[in-house]
């Protein structure tokens, strides 16, 4: 039997996976797709491949990737998704296929619990909160208990509680093989199994973190794979730029000043010098925080400079690491505890140095602040180099797929992006009949969307449109102003005119939260941002519509991208169109692609910005996104809503 014969046996509709697998469906674009991705791992090709929603691309990388026989590493955008796959698709499809194919799953070592710090949070008995207190006994008896110390299995103990910072370790603070738990070390078990497994999943924050840093596991993985598959694969370019890049922040030494209060008091409690150069480093940082106005800023490096009381709080913070880690040499001596405190001290004075002297002319130096603590990145202006490299060094198969990479079938910005020159290419229109299905809204009138009337010109259109649709619609915005903004306006347009739609706000509760409500109510309206805008699957009548607020440009004042675009002005390129456009229509498509997810749901997508109609580009836009009917009468959207309600009766 031919490979391709054997693919198209078990994707037909009384194949392999129909048999296993409930609600399989034979779909031409997934078997396609397989075959492509097949062709790829067999000749250590690199394939970029866009799939639209519904075409049903985890298993169509799934079964070519099981039945390779060599070992793979699938890495994915999210931990949810890894969790998903790892838990459900791929044991499925293994089980589908009868492949003795054994399965791992591995995450940054902040996901497992690590017996020393543990141990050292009880013994210490300070906490932030008596909830805190109340967890630690939790997490000792799961860590007793617990063959994986996964803290997404302790349900009781909620993800983002603070006690998980005081009992799991970091790059910075983990002993390795001088922790007296090493035997024990449930980091060191998951990468075992990792290593020994045939089929790895990762998430792309470990994947890049690991081939930087070589700290997690995958680094040792990687010269054995033979195939690395990235899911959500758009993602990929942030996230390299976050670890091809240099950053520190101030939450990096107030966690040292943490390790080293609990070194201090357990083991060198008579060290008087340690208990005063801690606090001065703790200071120091919150003097720097200050320096700052708000939370949320984004500044290039030379505005950072300019803010009154910079360099002096900048030279402060310097002064007061180098003291401690002054100290904490003199000690290092007494416990492998100390000494790691010791080298973490000096390693972040290396790094404020780097930064603040920065003599590489490919990364963009700027500084992110938040409500604690302030971050200062390095960041490369490209990651096709540096991606380049880990592409060539040795043969293997590099398959990229998303539902959205490409602009018009176009993939040439993401493959610049990546350096992926070599790359060949494949694109599956989704099999959903977004003709009869869906409708794309676009309406007249609407003002500049940098004016002041912006937001209540975007309520004023949603509403109508919530009325027809009896609620049922997200309505992402493009920044948390326009956000909170345009939720205000509805919340008092709804009281006005007596419409009784629940209204929820990203931020009220978690994401997984609000999502549930929004299915439970079945009539809801959610304004939601950056959060809402991928990795959100509402299925059925419960989401019905999607509101755009605006073509989501990143904002020209964010200095990463400002200096991107002079690079690429300065080469006689065209950055608008070669990197601005591309990027704001991906990011479209995604948003976009919340609407309609499976064969029978129906609904309407409305893009409130007028360049979408006004703008020569604006074409481009809409046929990157899926061949909906197009309108801008808003009687077409109350017209379609009425034939759905009437099919129902």
């Amino acid at each position: 039997m031919s490979e391709n014969s054997q693919l198209t046996q078990i994707f037909k509709q009384d194949g392999a996976l129909a048999v296993a697998i409930e609600g399989f469906s034979e779909r031409a674009q997934q078997l396609e797709m397989a075959v492509a991705i097949e062709a790829a791992i067999k000749g250590n090709k690199q394939l970029v491949a866009e799939a639209g929603t519904g075409t049903g691309k985890t298993f169509a990388y799934l079964v070519p990737a099981l039945l390779s026989g060599g070992k793979v590493i699938i890495s994915t955008g999210t931990k949810t998704l890894q969790d998903q796959l790892f838990n459900r698709d791929l044991p499925n499809v293994r089980d589908a296929l009868k492949v003795p194919v054994t399965v791992a799953m591995l995450k940054g070592r902040a996901n497992y619990v690590c017996h020393y710090h543990l141990e050292n949070a009880a013994n210490s008995g300070r906490f932030a909160s008596r909830e805190d207190a109340k967890y630690v006994h939790l997490i000792k008896n799961f860590a007793e208990n617990s063959k994986t110390g996964d803290k997404s299995e302790l349900t009781e103990v909620p993800e983002n509680a603070t006690i998980w910072l005081n009992v799991t370790s970091t790059r910075d603070n983990c002993l390795g093989q001088d922790c007296s738990f090493y035997k024990d070390c449930f980091v060191m078990e998951a990468r075992k199994k990792a290593l020994a497994a045939d089929v790895v999943v990762v998430n792309h924050h470990l994947f890049f973190a690991d081939v930087m840093l070589r700290d997690e596991g995958v680094a040792e993985l990687l010269p054995s794979a033979n195939t690395v598959i990235f899911d959500e694969a758009h993602q990929l370019p942030e996230v390299a730029g976050l670890f091809f890049g240099e950053d520190i922040s101030t939450s990096q030494l107030m966690e040292l000043a943490r390790d080293a209060t609990i070194a201090h008091l357990s083991l060198a409690k008579d060290c008087v010098a340690l208990g005063e150069a801690i606090p001065r480093l703790e200071k120091a940082c919150k003097d720097f925080r200050l320096v700052f106005a708000y939370e949320g800023s984004r500044l290039p490096v030379q505005k950072a400079l300019a803010l009154k009381g910079f360099e002096a709080a900048f030279s402060d913070l310097q002064t007061m690491l180098s003291e401690l880690t002054k100290v904490l040499e003199s000690q290092a001596a007494r416990d492998p505890g100390l000494e790691k405190c010791w080298q973490r001290g000096e390693a972040l004075g290396e790094q404020l140095n780097s930064w603040i002297k920065a003599g590489n002319a490919n990364l963009v130096r700027w500084v992110e602040v938040f409500t604690q603590s302030v971050q200062l990145h390095a960041t490369p202006l490209s990651v096709a180099d540096s991606f380049g490299k880990q592409l060539s060094a040795q043969p293997r198969a590099w398959i990229f797929t998303s539902a959205t990479l490409a602009v018009k079938s176009d993939f040439s910005h993401y493959m610049s992006q990546m350096g992926l020159h070599a790359a060949e290419t494949g694109y599956w229109q989704s099999p959903f009949d977004y003709g009869r299905q869906a409708l794309l809204y676009a309406p007249a009138g609407m003002p500049d969307p940098n004016s002041s009337a912006y937001a209540a010109a975007v309520a004023a259109v949603s509403l109508p449109v919530i009325q027809a649709s009896q609620g049922r619609a997200f309505v992402l915005c493009t920044s948390l102003k326009a956000m909170r903004e345009i939720h205000a306006l509805l919340k008092e347009a709804f009281a006005t005119n007596g419409m009784e739609y629940p209204l929820l706000l990203q931020g009220e509760s978690t994401r997984t939260e609000l999502l549930d409500r929004f299915r439970v109510h079945g009539n809801a309206v959610l304004v939601g941002s950056q959060s809402f805008w991928e990795g959100v699957d509402v299925r059925g009548e419960a989401l019905s519509v999607v509101i755009i607020d605006k073509l989501p440009f990143a904002p020209p004042d964010d200095p990463v991208l400002s200096a991107r675009i002079d690079k690429m002005n300065a080469e006689g390129k065209n950055a608008f169109m070669e990197y601005q456009l591309p990027y704001s229509v991906i990011t479209l498509k995604q948003g976009a692609g919340r609407l309609i997810r499976d064969e029978q749901d129906r609904g309407v997508l409305v893009i409130c910005d007028p360049r979408l109609i006004t703008k020569p580009y604006g074409k481009r836009i809409w046929q990157s996104l899926p061949p909906f009917k197009r309108t801008k009468e808003l009687a077409d959207v109350e017209a379609f809503f009425t034939e759905e309600f009437q099919e129902k009766e």
